[in-house]
């Protein structure tokens, strides 16, 4: 597994912002907010991908932007392709999706997803896969457009571009708006949303047991309120073929191919 490191921080604030939220807090907790492996993890995804077709074509490239801790660079691996780009601002994840992998398969890239188009030739990927809630990381629509238009000129014919993304176009008041995550015996965490007009300022507290009294963590960044309506609109004007568009537990899924 080869590891390459990009500038990280070449764009915005609010981008600076969802990358110091990650470093200072989040990425240490990441991992255990899904309540499960990283290995037992990346076989679900395996499966969700294998559904989306990605498993129909064996060898290929395929890329992971936003990818965290690895559950999808890994379910790509094992569904055969020869070369997994895995980018993530977090070198922290970067870390520990290296020590679960073990691949050489997998290319590990230090760097903010939307340069991604730098490191690949026109045409090159089978795969292009952006999940968990990454794509509202971006600081507009805008850059979510340019994305998509990126994955489209890097894909092959009949290539696949998968999505998920929490929808935030419906609000959510009052006591609603504290999400409870995840809790155990040493550790509870709790997600508060503030709602604006094209964003959320999400708000994430992390109660930590230190021995007999609880440590509390925090932290605050801002995600794009995405109307999947848009994004479907915006994919089949730059001549994706929509092959899946739903939802469940207000997260978002959008199969598209080139």
């Amino acid at each position: 597994m080869t590891t390459h490191a990009k500038n990280a921080d070449a764009f915005g604030s609010a981008t600076e912002q969802v990358r110091r939220h990650y470093d200072d807090l989040l990425a240490a907790h990441f991992s255990w907010m899904s309540g499960m492996t990283v290995a037992d993890k990346a076989v679900e995804q395996a499966a969700l991908l294998a559904g989306f077709g990605l498993g129909d074509r064996k060898g290929g490239i395929a890329v992971d932007l936003g990818c965290g801790p690895g559950y999808q660079s890994i379910a790509l691996a094992k569904l055969g392709y020869d070369k997994v780009i895995a980018i993530d601002t977090s070198r922290d994840l970067l870390a520990e999706l290296q020590l679960a992998a073990n691949d050489d398969r997998i290319e590990t890239v230090l760097a903010d997803l939307r340069t991604f188009r730098t490191m690949l030739e026109p045409g090159s990927v089978s795969a292009v896969v952006c999940m968990g809630d990454t794509l509202t990381h971006l600081e507009t629509q805008a850059d979510v457009s340019t994305l998509y238009r990126d994955a489209y000129d890097a894909l092959q014919p009949n290539g696949r571009l998968v999505l998920t993304f929490r929808d935030f176009s419906q609000e959510l008041s009052g006591v609603d708006r504290f999400i409870p995550v995840r809790a155990d015996d040493q550790r509870i965490m709790t997600c508060v949303l503030e709602y604006e007009i094209d964003s959320v300022l999400i708000t994430d507290l992390i109660h930590v047991r230190d021995g007999d009294r609880w440590e509390l963590q925090k932290s605050s960044y801002r995600k794009l309120r995405l109307s999947p309506s848009l994004q479907i609109a915006e994919l089949e004007r730059m001549g994706f073929t929509i092959d899946h568009n739903g939802a469940g537990n207000r997260m978002h899924t959008i199969c598209a191919r080139k």
